[in-house]
């Protein structure tokens, strides 16, 4: 995973601001349950060479349009 030089200044899957972005060459796991700083991660197919990459765009809850982190549900309460 690294940072690719010269990134848009909007996120290309959905048009919105974003906070950071990381370029992916091999397998990894997104996973934004109970995430307290990134509502959504879009996902843009690149190519890094010769060799296909995913570019993921992270967006705070703000930029995704949610004022706060979404509490989990606890049974029992």
């Amino acid at each position: 995973m690294y940072v690719p030089k010269d990134p848009p200044p909007d996120c290309p899957a959905c048009g919105d601001p974003y906070d950071s972005v990381s370029r992916h060459t091999e397998g990894f796991v997104a996973n934004l349950i109970d995430n307290e700083r990134y509502q959504r991660v879009c996902f843009q197919p690149v190519s890094d060479g010769s060799d296909p990459a995913l570019d993921c765009y992270h967006h705070t809850h703000e930029q995704a349009g949610t004022s706060e982190r979404a509490a989990p549900d606890k049974k029992g309460d």
